[in-house]
């Protein structure tokens, strides 16, 4: 199976179905005759950008360019560990894999404030307009950890 056609098949099962974890996106996969290693899995979600948001008590995978109805600071807060700030840049550190989701929501969303992320497996870098504009992120994170 091709690549792309898996990539759609995943992001039709995302948004018709609320998985929640690697597991059942694998397990859904093989009812459908897909077989993927783990690594293959986490790479396809990678490149989709799927993050997991929770609604009505449930957490589920999501893909990041549909997060725009929900507060991209509440989708961080649920996925950072850790927050540092030197000068106009901010550094988040998150679960293993986790970064690269999250920087592809950063860059999707419109906040003026931020110029650009650059991403690690669980390291997050967010290049910020100016140290105020880090600050503010900053302290809007904290008040949700």
């Amino acid at each position: 199976m091709k690549k792309q056609h898996r990539h759609e098949l995943i992001k039709r099962m995302i948004k018709e179905e609320q998985l929640g974890t690697q597991k059942d996106i694998q397990d859904r996969l093989e009812k459908e005759g897909i077989f993927v290693t783990q690594t293959t899995l986490s790479r396809d979600m990678r490149e989709l950008a799927l993050t997991k948001i929770k609604r009505n008590g449930k957490l589920f995978y999501v893909l990041a360019h549909e997060t725009s109805s929900i507060n991209l600071l509440d989708l961080l807060s649920k996925h950072i560990l850790r927050v540092s700030r030197a000068e106009f840049t901010l550094v988040f550190h998150t679960r293993l894999g986790e970064a690269a989701v999250l920087a592809n929501a950063i860059d999707e969303d419109t906040d003026e404030r931020v110029l650009g992320t650059l991403a690690g497996a669980n390291t997050l870098l967010v290049i910020c307009k100016d140290s105020s504009a880090a600050a503010e992120i900053e302290e809007a994170i904290h008040s949700r950890i």
